[in-house]
């Protein structure tokens, strides 16, 4: 029997719990398609700050590199909220998981649930045909780039006294803007066919090297995709204003994570969002929404968001594209017999419709594996 190790990563808030059906889920895929998973869990973020004083302990990363696949819940919270500079802060485990592993390419796949047309905060007639990848780069950019806070500097005080400055550095080389753009071309090929890669090239000097790059790969190896510049602040009114008309979507780091949240809520919740982080090492798939600590331990966050980044999982750490399938189809067909978690929840749902964590993973389950062997 083959067996893939993977690295659980829980966090914080309602991480615990929804790793909790994933692992559920991976149980009864195990069971219908002969494979083993061996689940072995770590520290990392807000948790990892309170049990080891670093949000991202050796024994973590170790864990990662050594597994076939890392699953990530969720991390942070308010408790770990800090502006001191010194003090470590759950963000920086994730950041730096995703450097030391190589994961450059986050995928955000975003696709409209018939079923939550009514959960979305659109009218249903624009999300028609809304079937779109977010193709962000994740080691670059502002995130990655050199940071400091001065103290002490002349005129930076209110009133023109010495003050505090702090700046943050937005930076691209070639090869992070061609390694990027590469992956939303070839995803491209086997969707759409059509790319539209966003920056801000009427400002930034990044993004008009990010946007020469992009077109000259274009023009050399992908010329039969179809390319559209658009500016960031374009494609986030495009988002609302007509989503359909997106295919891949390829952008930086800063940008990618804002356009992709407000992605999300075009499916109606951003527990519905799951994502892909591919590179160089392990890959890592993880929800895009927060640890919602202010309902952690209720029983009622939704872990659809994790199951759909197993789905990811599945597909691209173990090219079982079948048992994938089937688990997309098993989510599709519980949420089109009515039932909801609470944050999907629209006007006119029956109360008996509306579950809980543990109960919406049984029900994937139940339509996953029906002989419950």
């Amino acid at each position: 029997m083959t067996t893939y190790r993977i690295c659980l990563l829980p966090g914080d808030g309602i991480g615990p719990e929804i790793t909790a059906e994933a692992v559920k889920t991976l149980d009864a895929v195990g069971v219908e398609y002969g494979v083993s998973f061996e689940c072995t869990e770590a520290l990392l973020g807000g948790i990892a700050i309170d049990e080891t004083g670093t949000a991202l302990p050796d024994a973590t990363l170790q864990a990662a590199i050594a597994a076939d696949a890392v699953l990530l819940a969720a991390i942070g919270g308010p408790r770990w909220d800090t502006t001191d500079p010194s003090k470590p802060r759950p963000e920086q485990g994730l950041l730096g998981i995703r450097k030391a592993l190589g994961l450059y390419a986050n995928l955000r796949p975003v696709k409209i649930f018939d079923a939550l047309r009514d959960a979305s905060t659109l009218k249903p007639e624009y999300l028609e045909g809304v079937d779109m990848l977010i193709v962000r780069e994740l080691t670059g950019g502002l995130y990655f780039g050199s940071r400091d806070r001065e103290i002490d500097v002349a005129g930076a005080a209110t009133g023109g006294g010495a003050g505090m400055r702090a700046y943050d550095t937005m930076a691209y080389s070639e090869y992070e803007i061609e390694r990027i753009a590469r992956i939303a071309f070839d995803a491209a090929r086997t969707r759409g066919n059509k790319v539209h890669s966003v920056d801000k090239a009427n400002v930034l000097e990044s993004s008009r090297l990010w946007r020469e790059v992009v077109h000259r790969l274009h023009a050399a190896e992908f010329s039969d995709v179809e390319l559209i510049d658009q500016l960031v602040d374009n494609s986030a009114m495009q988002l609302i204003r007509n989503p359909a008309q997106f295919d891949v979507m390829v952008t930086e780091n800063m940008f990618g994570d804002i356009l992709s949240d407000e992605a999300s809520m075009l499916t109606g919740s951003l527990g519905m969002l799951a994502s892909a982080s591919l590179g160089d090492g392990t890959a890592l798939y993880e929800p895009s929404h927060g640890s919602a600590p202010d309902i952690a331990g209720q029983g009622i966050a939704n872990p659809l968001a994790m199951l759909l980044s197993v789905e990811l999982m599945l597909r691209h750490s173990f090219a079982m594209h079948e048992a994938a399938d089937a688990l997309a189809v098993a989510i599709e067909e519980v949420l089109a017999a009515g039932w909801r978690t609470r944050d999907i929840v629209t006007d006119g749902m029956p109360a008996d419709k509306v579950v809980g964590t543990s109960a919406m993973g049984d029900l994937v389950v139940a339509v996953l594996a029906p002989s419950g062997d």
